[in-house]
């Protein structure tokens, strides 16, 4: 049977871990009562003799007699205080001599500790949640009514398009935001949308419209809109970003709502209730664990006091407001009903299907594969490895242009597969130590990558290279012309291309999707906003230059073997094959400068700049070693050292000082943070060495 302290380890909420009931600590004091109990039965000496037959009666007498008030009397009593913040704090008194008055003293203490802050904490949560769905009720209804005015014009004049009308945005201050509003037909459409805004708590500053004049002549109106300081700014800056405060375009007549961007509204409020209905749903797990947490330590207590303590402190813990508060459960059947209503057509089963998703059951099939794949890819290895010694393809007259041929492809999708083990690696110890990386990634829980579908696309894709490798021993000992069985890994590499851009929902669509997204924004890094997922993938990209580099190879052995487009010999010492070089040592690089430039630009953060500054030292080490494999002089020699040095020490002290936070002098833990999610202190202190270890 599980312990109750781990069954609750594995289930609180990881985010949440420090507000949760301290079971291993009130656990600890319930055993050093138990010590001091027995410690204090051994050192009393035993009185065996001096007895009457008056004592064993006198005694028989007061135990029935003691039982008898124990049920009358009640041994603690525990009161509500109100502090000077108006909050209700609990304190527990001792209403009969204890043996071990001290201990039990500290630990009612400890215990009230507990309380307090569960209640503080669940009250805290229980209004963020509900001035959230507050919030996102206000938002709906904008949304609702918007679309009843946007349907109600196109039904009044089928002919106008949906994007020609709208509301149009002015440039806001800090406290008011302007806004314009395009009428083709009547100025009463414009009143109708007005009142809709003020029905939704926005009031309108000044009342008076400014006529302005486009470039084709056609007037617009003008007017400022109030939006209260009270305003929520979670979700509904991410709506009245493109719903209220784009900035206007006068030559173009500006930006409006129209159908694309109320469908995109519709959809983040639809997530944001979602993710509201999820929360809710966590804050009633914190409450039921909590109280079961109650309950055990209690029972213990009163196993080790051989006392019924834990009645009347269990009343008080049932009337508390983290268990008698039912705005939880309210609020989630609101959100039933809202998201029935608007975002399921009434259908609650479809409804249920977004608030509450099946999590996908554990196959082991999936396990089965990776076994298979790992078994075929070591056999085909072997045959390999034969078969290459018995064509003597690592003879000296036959291993320049096999290498060139077969090599910088192999390591392309050996290093791969090595980069998804080590993803895979991740994902494990992620799930082992609960971190929720889909809540940080923002991926869907219901498609994102297991770390058992991690390991199957590593090992399939070391088959499939293996036994192409095979495939093209074979053909090149039958007999077949060199250009013809060349063309083998060139045939590979297209495949997994075709693979990654298939738009059939087969092998990973939705993960093979989020890559390509993710790469594109790495790409377009400066125009679009850097997501956690967007710069933890492009410092990916910093560790695979050497991929990147082969990459290259491939491809220009492809062309120059397979089309017949230039001479292999290009492919190492020509003039675009230098640059290209060049371009590819500094993109990575390059993309992760431009991310904290952009995340600069959004935050005005230094710390951001100064994260840069990192990168583009990098980025010079990169092209000064490019530069000496090519002119290998004292100069550049000297060039190299100097910016290596400096861009790994750079490194190291981001990594270990702000990424990491470790050094911290006045920590518990010596050299590391106080804070650390693994247990195992090694594990850190390994970290540091191998990163260490470059320097060697």
């Amino acid at each position: 049977m599980v312990k109750f302290s781990k069954e609750l380890e594995a289930q609180l909420i990881p985010e949440w871990k420090e507000a949760f009931v301290n079971y291993r600590q009130l656990k600890k004091h319930i055993k050093r009562i138990k010590l001091n109990r027995v410690s204090k039965q051994l050192q009393a000496p035993e009185e065996t003799f001096g007895r009457s037959v008056f004592d064993s009666f006198r005694f028989i007498t007061n135990k029935f007699c003691n039982s008898d008030n124990n049920h009358k009397q009640d041994m603690i009593q525990v009161r509500r205080k109100t502090t000077e913040e108006s909050e209700e704090v609990y304190e527990t008194e001792l209403a009969q001599l204890f043996s071990e008055e001290d201990e039990v003293q500290v630990f009612f203490a400890k215990l009230d500790g507990e309380l307090n802050k569960i209640n503080q904490f669940y009250k805290k949560q229980e209004t963020e949640f509900i001035e959230r769905g507050e919030m996102l009720s206000k938002q709906l209804n904008i949304l609702l009514d918007l679309k009843q005015i946007l349907s109600d014009r196109h039904k009044k004049n089928p002919s106008l398009k949906p994007s020609n009308t709208g509301v149009f945005p002015h440039p806001p201050g800090q406290e008011s935001i302007g806004e314009s509003i395009h009428d083709n037909s009547e100025v009463s459409q414009m009143d109708e949308v007005i009142s809709t805004l003020e029905r939704n708590g926005l009031s309108f500053a000044n009342s008076a419209m400014r006529v302005k004049t486009k470039k084709k002549g056609k007037p617009h109106m003008a007017i400022r809109i109030d939006i209260p300081a009270t305003t929520p700014t979670a979700v509904t800056s991410m709506l009245w970003e493109d719903l209220v405060n784009s900035p206007i375009k006068p030559e173009y007549g500006g930006e409006f709502i129209n159908k694309r961007k109320i469908q995109c509204a519709e959809k983040m409020i639809r997530s944001a209730f979602v993710e509201l209905y999820k929360g809710l749903g966590l804050l009633k797990t914190y409450s039921s664990l909590n109280m079961v947490a109650f309950t055990k330590i209690l029972k213990k207590f009163d196993k080790v006091s051989s006392q019924k303590a834990s009645a009347n402190y269990m009343k008080e813990v049932k009337r508390s407001h983290f268990i008698s508060s039912d705005k939880v459960v309210r609020l989630m059947d609101e959100v039933e009903s809202i998201f029935t209503k608007h975002f399921a057509n009434n259908d609650r089963k479809r409804a249920m299907k977004f608030l509450r998703p099946q999590q996908p059951k554990v196959s082991h099939t999936v396990t089965f594969l990776v076994g298979l794949c790992t078994g075929c890819s070591v056999s085909l290895f072997c045959v390999y490895v034969i078969l290459a010694h018995m064509c003597g393809i690592f003879s000296p007259s036959t291993e320049p242009a096999y290498m060139d041929a077969v090599y910088p492809v192999s390591s392309v999708f050996a290093l791969l597969s090595l980069h998804l083990f080590m993803y895979g690696c991740n994902l494990y110890m992620w799930k082992s130590t609960r971190i929720n990386h889909n809540f940080i990634f923002e991926f869907s829980p219901s498609t994102a990558l297991k770390h058992r579908d991690a390991f199957l696309m590593c090992t399939t894709l070391m088959t499939t290279v293996f036994g192409a490798m095979v495939v093209h021993l074979l053909l090149r000992a039958g007999g077949f012309s060199p250009g013809q069985v060349d063309a083998i890994p060139g045939i590979i590499f297209l495949f997994f291309v075709g693979l990654l851009i298939c738009p059939f929902d087969i092998f990973y669509r939705p993960t093979r999707f989020c890559f390509i997204r993710v790469i594109r924004n790495i790409v377009c890094s400066p125009f679009y906003k850097v997501l956690l997922v967007d710069f933890f993938m492009a410092d990916q990209l910093t560790s695979q230059i050497p991929l990147l580099r082969h990459l290259e190879t491939t491809g220009c052995h492809i062309f120059a073997r397979v089309f017949k487009s230039h001479h292999p010999e290009a492919c190492h010492s020509g003039r675009l094959y230098i640059e290209i070089t060049y371009l590819i040592s500094f993109l990575p690089y390059w993309w992760r400068a431009l991310q904290c430039a952009r995340r600069w630009f959004d935050d005005r953060d230094v710390n951001h700049l100064a994260n840069m500054g990192k990168y583009v030292s990098a980025m010079v080490a990169a092209g000064a070693r490019v530069t000496y494999s090519r002119q290998d002089s004292h100069l550049w020699f000297a060039i190299v050292l100097i910016t290596s040095v400096v861009a790994t020490f750079y490194q190291l002290y981001w990594d270990f000082f702000k990424d990491w936070g470790f050094f911290n002098p006045k920590s518990k833990n010596p050299c590391l943070r106080d804070d650390l999610i693994l247990k195992n202190k090694c594990i850190y202190y390994m970290s540091i060495v191998s990163s260490l270890l470059p320097l060697l």
